[in-house]
């Protein structure tokens, strides 16, 4: 392995100062939840900038810093690209809004309020029905190691057979998705689509959604050529993965996204 010395990653510079995005510090609890707020947003435009949405359907959650038995989500029928700072929802895992004036999408509540209250080291997780996440959740497999991009989720997602392709309205249709987020940061759930989840951010559960989605459409053209592929060995799968598949990875793969938005999108702190 590479000796990283004080460095959280490779990608962090050995050079002293240099321009390079930094994990923010808080001075309270206030400022956590500002910022967790305006990245949910970003996200959400984000997946919008992505063609991630489809109707009113995907939800993406973070928890709230200063009461993690709630979490603030997007609000039910408004489009990615609408969601802004004063239409976020805060919602508790029954189901209730506790802050915001919208309702809540009742299968986003019932697969996001069961991962986050049985996986409370989680912060963020992200779901949408999506083009290429979905086909591939038709066919029941792992994304297999055939790109650099793959060997993030190399061993690091888990197909949820489970409840496949019937949409979950009760209460107990998450449980499965719940358990299968104990040691993972994504999720294909078949014949539904792709979920992801973060200990970290709700920017790395986004990123690696969008990667996922990519990894997909990927295989997926890869697969129509009719040549097989050429696998990536397990142990360098692995090694990309330890470098380019972790959370701070993702943290960091979603700031030009965010400096994008805030540049092109202010009406998303409205």
């Amino acid at each position: 392995m590479v000796a990283l010395g004080n460095r959280v990653s490779i990608y962090e510079p050995e050079q002293d100062g240099l321009t390079f995005p930094y994990m923010p510090k808080f001075g309270d609890l206030a400022q956590e939840r500002q910022h967790r707020k305006e990245r949910l947003v970003a996200a959400c435009r984000a997946f919008a900038l992505h063609g991630l949405d489809y109707g009113f359907a995907g939800h993406l959650t973070v928890r709230d810093p200063e009461r993690p038995e709630l979490y603030w989500t997007n609000p039910m029928c408004v489009h990615f690209s609408q969601v802004k700072m004063s239409n976020l929802i805060l919602v508790d895992h029954a189901g209730t809004v506790i802050e915001g004036n919208y309702a809540v999408n009742r299968a986003g509540f019932v697969l996001h309020a069961n991962v986050h209250e049985a996986q409370p080291d989680i912060i963020a997780m992200c779901h949408a029905h999506t083009q290429y996440g979905v086909a591939f959740a038709a066919l029941g497999r792992p994304i297999r190691p055939i790109t650099q991009d793959a060997c993030a989720f190399f061993e690091d997602h888990v197909i949820i057979g489970d409840h496949a392709g019937q949409v979950a309205v009760e209460q107990h249709a998450g449980n499965d998705v719940a358990a299968a987020f104990k040691d993972v940061k994504a999720a294909i759930h078949q014949n539904h689509g792709l979920l992801t989840a973060s200990r970290h951010s709700i920017e790395a559960a986004a990123f690696w959604f969008i990667a996922l989605e990519r990894c997909c459409q990927q295989e997926l053209m890869i697969e129509a050529t009719g040549i097989a592929p050429v696998f990536i060995k397990a142990e360098s799968a692995r090694y990309s993965r330890e470098h380019v598949g972790s959370d701070y990875i993702g943290w960091l793969h979603f700031q030009p996204i965010w400096e994008q938005l805030k540049a092109t999108q202010p009406d998303m702190f409205d």
